[in-house]
């Protein structure tokens, strides 16, 4: 810290000097008239000749990354948003006095400067430096040179020096905007409207998840903010409106790990008159769509995995993949204490109030879930861990209801919409029973969405999918805080 305070101390003190000398530290109004990545693209493939006879000037701006100084001349090189060029400052080009000024800049300023495109002797595109004005003074020291941004908690917590320095991680954070859009883009050439339902609700529901409350003060209530926008898209689709989508967030008040960030990015769909096994076909088409789309090809590594996204993918069973991939027996899969046993055997814990499904579903996410490192779809789940979804006809006890893994992790999670108001009101009671027994994770029960569903919801299908893993599957990133901008992070420990 104290070598840290002298450098500012140092960065203070050249600041005041181009002050003193008339020079605004931090201006407004200078314009690049090109890109960097624009200058390489229009003069990348020209010989040093053709640029000599070309005459090139262009205009960039961008921050200073590296500096070497000759005395009456400098080798500098700065970076945009695209890419990074060197530049050539000269004492006899700018004068003097220019010259003097710009020898009070450090590493870390950000510079416009406009010059001629040339080639030094080594071939390297380079700008020659006619003129030169400081946009931005650095009080600052970007982390040190050789051993750059490689403590991770600090990379977190100071994501814009992580994206200055480190520019794979720039790349990652493209990506993830060209996998929102592209998959905006895919539901909007389906025919879906993209809507916004609230942040804040007085009732949360959609999902098993503790929430986050807050407090209204001019309304006098107290909110929560949103687990999952389900049950207010279902809403829509009670009003009229067939095929929508949303993404945006949601808030869980739940621990972080590589999988979990409490505020996290989710796409959710609804289509009328559909059913899961549709929602499965869509999902097989959204995926090869998105990876052609960012990355131009149907198979990834991730994390050492070679994954092809080339449809069908399987689809087992709930209980057959606890079988055939966990070595689950049926007595396991009947009986509640046989599966208590199993599960405290493997190393789950149990809570007492836990259902059969739930502790099965405990043993699925222990002993299954890391080897589905294809795309799986996993089928037909316990209907007491699917409150909100449709029972199957043929076997009540069962959800009409999948879950898509990829790459050792829950991907996507989508049912046959549960439509009957009495069979939903039944589900929130239990839930509520759950509730007051101490599973701060149950849902509530919301008699307006029951009122919606008595003026009739046609079938309906709907999905949720992790918009961040998605992203940590196409970037190969083990964490999801690596694909988040500004993943929460417990206060420093002083």
């Amino acid at each position: 810290m104290e070598k840290r305070s002298h450098l500012v101390e140092e960065r203070r003190q050249k600041a005041e000097k181009l002050r003193q000398r008339g020079i605004n530290t931090y201006p407004t109004g200078f314009r690049p008239d090109v890109s960097i990545g624009d200058v390489f693209k229009r003069y990348g493939d020209l010989t040093g000749e053709e640029l000599e006879d070309l005459n090139a000037v262009c205009t960039v701006a961008g921050r200073i990354m590296a500096w070497r100084d000759f005395g009456k001349a400098c080798f500098l090189h700065i970076k945009d948003e695209c890419a990074k060029i060197q530049l050539y400052v000269r004492k006899d080009k700018l004068g003097e006095e220019k010259f003097n000024n710009f020898k009070l800049m450090d590493l870390g300023d950000i510079i416009g400067v406009k010059g001629q495109v040339f080639r030094t002797r080594t071939g390297e595109l380079t700008i020659l430096v006619h003129e030169l004005q400081l946009l931005a003074k650095s009080l600052r020291p970007l982390p040190e040179k050789w051993h750059g941004l490689t403590d991770v908690e600090t990379r977190y917590r100071q994501r814009y020096l992580d994206l200055i320095v480190n520019d794979p991680v720039r790349e990652v954070f493209r990506t993830r905007s060209k996998i929102v859009q592209e998959v905006r883009n895919f539901f909007i050439s389906r025919g879906f409207m993209e809507v916004e339902t609230p942040m804040m609700q007085p009732i949360p529901g959609g999902a098993t998840a503790r929430p986050f409350k807050t407090y209204h003060n001019a309304l006098g209530m107290e909110l929560y903010l949103r687990v999952a926008p389900e049950l207010y898209l279902k809403r829509l689709i009670v009003g009229g409106f067939e095929k929508v989508f949303e993404l945006n967030r949601n808030f869980r008040n739940e621990g972080i790990s590589i999988k979990h960030n409490p505020e996290f990015t989710m796409l959710e769909f609804y289509v009328a008159y559909a059913t899961y096994e549709d929602l499965m076909s869509l999902t097989e088409e959204l995926f090869l769509h998105v990876v052609q789309s960012v990355l131009g090809k149907t198979q990834i590594e991730y994390q050492g995995n070679i994954i092809d996204f080339k449809a069908p993918w399987p689809r087992l069973s709930f209980f057959g993949a606890l079988t055939e991939m966990a070595g689950v027996s049926q007595e396991v899969l009947k009986d509640r204490a046989e599966a208590v046993r199993f599960g405290e055997s493997v190393g789950i814990k149990v809570d007492a109030k836990d259902t059969h499904g739930k502790i099965l579903t405990k043993i699925f996410d222990h002993l299954v879930e890391p080897k589905l490192i294809q795309p799986h779809f996993i089928v037909n789940y316990p209907i007491d861990v699917s409150p909100l979804s449709r029972r199957s006809e043929e076997a009540p006890d069962i959800a009409e209801r999948f879950e898509l893994f990829i790459g050792g992790k829950e991907i996507a999670n989508g049912f046959n919409e549960l439509n009957d108001p009495d069979d939903q009101k039944r589900r929130f009671e239990q839930q509520v029973a759950m509730r007051e027994s101490g599973d701060e994770e149950a849902q509530f029960m919301d008699e307006d969405y029951i009122v919606a569903l008595e003026h009739g919801m046609p079938p309906t299908a709907g999905e949720g999918i992790g918009i961040d893993r998605v992203v940590m599957l196409l970037t190969d990133s083990p964490s999801i805080r690596d694909v988040i901008l500004f993943p929460h992070m417990r206060p420093r420990q002083n």
